[in-house]
């Protein structure tokens, strides 16, 4: 038999169902149950939840970029085959792709460890005698057990997602179903004096609220990354994106309203359990201690969705010869990129051995410069580029979404911290450095015309 017969491939084992599904346990992890006090201390009062909206906003609008390109071309590893393509396969596309691949072993592991820390922290609640070389312990041996269970066929694992979204939406229909009697309006209006005061503060203090807002959002793309493994994809992803953003944006507003009519927001700024103690608060420890549960469960389901999406993009650029070759190899029996899945995972073990709060405001810088920014400037240059390209899905009102999505990128990017500016650019700086060196050497872009010296 020929050997391109033989050769492992990627299966279409995806349904809309389980896209969707995927979407949302990537979304909804455990990032609103740690970063809902952090939402709130930046504008100091309920008027942070404006910064819910206005993540909402730019994540539909890029979702509507993603939900183009992803119909258009439907391959695994997503962003890295929109950038090659919009800025030229040959050109500077080859280094942005490159770029993405490069971040992505950076911030991909840094996601999934941010999972893996928020899960070691409420587990402090149900084993508060665990000291903390013990709570790290267990955030470093997270990511190895993920890499047990995605080591298999994507089919199985797409069945696991759904029963794993059952979980994520049961602790958050919880808590939003067990908030609708006890919604307070003079808590939810009850806003500190100068609250909307106009002022350059104000501005700043909502690009904080929309930071720590599309961290929360961040993964309505997941899908795109696994595009080759979804049946129907240009029917599936772009119904998957925006309905996971749609619904994802409801279930943050209440669960966040449910949160401050029950709890004082100032009590809130100070919680590290706030999913514990509001249930506690309701119906009494044992129901606390079932929340926690329920936490722990929506932590394991975002990170177990983030490995398995990220684990595509690096085979994808190895098997463009864009990254190293070992990258490209899939596993002979169950056809999944194991080398990729297995040195993600090892790094992301290493990650999690930090804090929180040092990871997310340098992963979104990072990720808004190197990734979302530059892809949507792609998006207008593939419009015009490709004019021909086979399109499932059309963005709506085009080009207002598009341009509301560069907007918002550089509104996060203007008002975040300058530590993470700082290491934002340095990943840049370095990832250029280092394709620059190997282009040079394999005689790719912008040495492609270079003659051999000597």
């Amino acid at each position: 038999m020929p050997e391109a017969e033989t050769k492992p491939s990627l299966r279409r084992d995806l349904g809309l169902v389980q896209a969707t599904a995927l979407a949302i346990t990537d979304m909804v992890g455990i990032g609103p149950y740690i970063t809902i006090p952090l939402l709130l201390a930046t504008m100091g009062g309920p008027q942070a939840m404006l910064g819910w909206f206005a993540g909402a906003l730019v994540a539909f609008c890029d979702g509507l970029v993603w939900a183009e390109l992803g119909a258009a071309m439907p391959k695994a590893g997503g962003s890295y085959n929109y950038r090659r393509e919009a800025f030229g396969p040959r050109g500077a596309g080859r280094w942005l792709s490159f770029l993405m691949v490069w971040q992505i072993m950076f911030s991909a592991p840094l996601s999934v460890a941010s999972g893996n820390i928020g899960f070691a922290s409420y587990l402090h609640y149900l084993v508060p005698t665990m000291p903390a070389w013990g709570m790290r312990v267990v955030a470093g041996l997270f990511p190895l057990l993920l890499v047990a269970l995605l080591y298999r066929r994507i089919g199985t694992i797409g069945n696991m997602s759904v029963i794993l979204v059952g979980g994520v939406l049961l602790g958050c229909l919880w808590i939003v179903v067990s908030g609708i009697p006890h919604l307070s309006a003079a808590r939810l209006f009850g806003f500190p004096p100068d609250a909307f005061r106009l002022n350059w503060i104000f501005w700043a203090s909502l690009g904080h609220a929309t930071l720590y807002a599309l961290y929360d959002y961040f993964g309505y793309y997941n899908v795109c990354y696994l595009a080759e493994e979804i049946r129907d994809p240009g029917r599936a992803i772009p119904r998957a994106i925006l309905t996971s953003i749609m619904s994802v944006g409801a279930l943050y507003v209440f669960m966040t309203s449910s949160f401050v009519s029950v709890i004082d927001w100032g009590q809130i700024l100070n919680s590290r359990f706030v999913a514990s103690t509001y249930v506690e608060t309701l119906y009494g420890p044992a129901a606390g201690k079932l929340m926690t549960a329920l936490v722990l469960w929506i932590a394991f389901s975002s990170a177990f969705s983030l490995l398995l999406g990220y684990s595509r993009i690096p085979y994808v650029a190895a098997t463009d010869g864009n990254f190293f070759r070992v990258f490209a190899r899939l596993h002979p029996k169950g056809e999944f990129p194991h080398v990729s899945l297995i040195t993600l995972g090892i790094v992301a073990s290493v990650f999690s051995l930090g804090k929180l709060n040092e990871v997310i405001p340098g992963l979104i810088a990072t990720r808004v410069l190197i990734q979302y920014l530059p892809q949507t400037i792609g998006f207008f240059l593939l419009r015009r580029r490709a004019p021909d390209l086979s399109r499932p899905f059309r963005m709506w009102f085009y080009p207002v979404p598009g341009v509301i999505s560069i907007l918002g990128w550089l509104y996060v990017l203007g008002t975040a911290a300058l530590g993470s500016l700082i290491f934002a650019f340095g990943v840049l700086l370095v990832g250029t450095a280092a394709y620059l060196v190997r282009a040079r050497m394999r005689r790719e872009w912008p040495f492609s015309g270079m003659k051999d010296e000597g």
